[in-house]
């Protein structure tokens, strides 16, 4: 008996997933690199609304580890590390500022006194040197590691998110605008990828890879690099007709202008009384109004752009897991704000020990399900399966 076969298409079919694993990525169920930023937007909001160092890290944990498991082998994909240092960094500067100018915050514990500058009496209420305290040095440990958060929170999102695709996604009406974030945003990764490459051919060719000397011979072939990408970049974009606009009314015009700002209008306001401690009754209707505004606004703006879109990117099930799980930490931190505000902001006068509070602690691993929800990226499910 002859069994007939389906004829051959030529196209791969991705390897199916097994149960309770997520499937292989590719580009059908790709998470949208809009809920990549949704999701570290999240992490950041929550962030930014605690001072407590136990909650920061475990912010930056979880951050780690979805980096770890879903990122690509993309130049973009290596922004993660570089983020973590300059997080690092500012930590470093705004202790070293508080250190050598002081902090409005009074303290007991003396640790040690530095030279003091004398300063003229115009210049009251700045000193620079002095007494350093024990408190004032927590004080600037707690808000440094917030600020670190929020960049390592961004460098996250950069890792994971496509800038190429989140570009194709953008409302025609901010594709200009979106080119230029899109070029800025890309830089750092880039240059990153170019240190990385030109430290590695030094390293086999017997240079050493540290010192002033080496980072100055490095940092003229990055800076070529950088000048050749951005002609490139300009040399295409003027070959796709970037800039090129279509007829459109006055009247069209002139209530796009009006949407688009009066809703940006609202948005802000409505934020503004959400944050607020009063006005929040309000806050919400404004809030919807305004985004409704600006995306009719952007809706009929994206008539003056030419472009079409080659197979868009779809915000699937997975997607929508994403980005929720991000919004959840987020709401359920500033929940947390209203009955456990000292577990949030630890004191430091008196000066006591943080402590880790449980429901904002498990609500912060929410943000672990895009590890389990979202395609493994091809090269990671090799790395898995390899003895």
């Amino acid at each position: 008996m002859i069994r007939r076969t389906a004829p051959a298409t030529g196209r791969p079919r991705p390897a199916p997933a097994s149960r309770g694993r997520a499937p292989v990525a590719d580009r059908a169920n790709a998470v949208h690199p809009g809920a990549w930023w949704l999701w570290a937007i999240g992490l950041a909001a929550a962030a930014s609304r605690t001072t407590n160092p136990l909650l920061l890290g475990l912010i930056v944990g979880v951050a780690g580890y979805v980096v770890a498991a879903r990122r690509t082998d993309a130049p973009w994909a290596r922004a993660y590390l570089a983020f973590v240092k300059l997080g690092l960094f500012v930590l470093a500067i705004r202790v070293l500022f508080s250190v050598l100018l002081g902090a409005p915050i009074p303290g007991t514990r003396l640790l040690f006194t530095l030279p003091e500058v004398p300063l003229p009496d115009w210049a009251k209420g700045i000193r620079i040197g002095g007494r350093v305290y024990a408190e004032q040095l927590v004080f600037a440990v707690y808000q440094g590691a917030k600020l670190a958060t929020l960049l390592i929170c961004v460098g996250a999102a950069n890792a994971l998110a496509n800038p190429a695709r989140l570009l194709k996604s953008l409302p025609g009406a901010l594709y200009e605008a979106g080119v230029a974030v899109v070029v800025a945003m890309t830089f750092a990764p880039n240059l990153v990828a170019d240190v990385a490459r030109l430290r590695t051919a030094r390293r086999l060719r017997g240079r050493s890879t540290g010192g002033p000397r080496a980072m100055a011979q490095i940092g003229l072939p990055v800076l070529e690099g950088a000048l050749e990408r951005s002609v490139a970049v300009a040399a295409s974009m003027d070959a796709r007709g970037y800039g090129r606009t279509a007829s459109v009314p006055a009247a069209v015009r002139h209530t796009t202008t009006a949407l688009t700002l009066g809703g940006l209008l609202g948005v802000c306001a409505g934020t503004y009384t959400l944050l607020a401690a009063e006005g929040a009754a309000y806050g919400l209707p404004l809030l919807v109004g305004g985004l409704a505004a600006a995306v009719a606004g952007l809706r009929l703006g994206g008539r003056r752009t030419v472009r079409t879109r080659y197979r868009p990117d779809r915000f699937g099930a997975r997607s929508w897991l994403v980005a929720g799980s991000g919004a959840v930490v987020a709401a359920l931190m500033v929940w947390a704000v209203s009955y456990a505000p000292g577990a949030l902001e630890p004191g430091v006068v008196p000066l006591t020990a943080p402590v880790l509070p449980l429901w904002p602690a498990a609500g912060v691993l929410i943000g672990l399900l895009p590890a389990f929800v979202a395609p493994v990226p091809p090269s990671a499910r090799a790395a898995q399966e390899s003895p």
